[in-house]
């Protein structure tokens, strides 16, 4: 048998606006044992703004602890792979580079024979490595190598500092982007990349290049049969 005093004192927080696990803090009784004494307990609007306060905070809490710890194993997870890359050799850049021109540049066409190499991203890393791939495995020097933006009209009024962002990052000397082209597509768009962050995509132009482009084809058949048999 619950002492009454137990019962008035639960009843009397109640009306302070203390939620069920506050009260149950200081008298440990089940919470369906609250719920029945609650029933005819009558809250105040205010109160009951209190307890939608809490709630709502309580679940922010909730959702930035389970942020902290998808934050906490992505970065473990990202960091233990890092390691299992290891150092990268001339033969790694040369498959890496081949399956990037592979993937995002440009193909020679039946109809198109002699089409030059093109490489087209919005990633600058990306962009970076295959640059290193030029230089190191195509042996190009920055002479032969031009750089093409290609811009929202939108954005015009941050060319200037778009240009630095490519710059900045692939360590291109100022003037490097020879060629800016605007594109006047329509502004209703679900694209998210189209805010601070956007930087536009850049075309890396070796000069006279259609040989190199039919070496890189050579590699990617290479890849592919002498791997997989997919070809």
């Amino acid at each position: 048998m619950i002492d009454s005093t137990i019962h008035e004192r639960a009843v009397a927080l109640r009306r302070q606006g203390k939620s069920y696990s506050e009260i149950r803090k200081v008298i440990p009784v089940a919470k369906s044992t609250l719920t029945e004494w609650f029933v005819d307990v009558g809250l105040s609007k205010r109160q009951k703004q209190i307890f939608t306060e809490k709630r709502r905070a309580g679940q922010r809490r909730g959702a930035a602890a389970r942020k902290a710890k998808r934050v906490r194993i992505q970065t473990e997870i990202i960091e233990l792979a890092r390691t299992e890359i290891g150092k990268l050799s001339d033969r790694d850049l040369l498959i890496i580079g081949t399956c990037l021109y592979w993937a995002e540049g440009s193909k020679e066409k039946e109809y198109s024979a002699g089409s030059g190499l093109k490489f087209s991203n919005s990633d600058w890393r990306m962009v970076k490595v295959f640059i290193l791939f030029l230089k190191f495995i195509l042996r190009l020097d920055n002479n032969e190598i031009k750089y093409e933006l290609y811009l929202h009209n939108a954005k015009r009024d941050d060319l200037e500092k778009i240009l630095n962002f490519w710059c900045n990052r692939l360590k291109l000397p100022v003037g490097s982007i020879t060629h800016i082209y605007y594109k006047k597509g329509n502004p209703k768009t679900k694209r998210r990349n189209v805010g601070e962050e956007y930087v536009g995509v850049l075309r890396v132009c070796p000069k006279s290049s259609s040989h190199l482009v039919r070496r890189i084809a050579g590699w990617t058949e290479g890849i592919c049969e002498n791997q997989w048999g997919i070809v």
